[in-house]
């Protein structure tokens, strides 16, 4: 091996898919809500974390906003 290489001359390239890397989370989510998405997945066969992915992922793109209602 050699103790040194020129990084410029091996081509490096950027990373394609750098766009749609995941960064692992930790967050608390109702168990009815986790249960909704099991259900489906279990109906589609597409794991329940990529399902709540996707509809996030949805909500990003169409920009929805919560609606909160008021207890009065």
């Amino acid at each position: 091996m050699r103790e040194e290489y020129d990084i410029k001359a091996l081509n490096p390239r950027k990373n394609v898919y750098a766009k749609t890397l995941k960064k692992p989370i930790t967050m608390n989510v109702n168990i009815s809500t986790i249960q909704y998405f099991k259900d489906m997945s279990d109906e589609t066969g597409i794991p329940y974390q990529n399902i709540m992915n996707y509809y996030l992922d949805e909500c990003v793109k169409e920009k929805k906003k919560l609606q909160f209602v008021s207890a009065n």
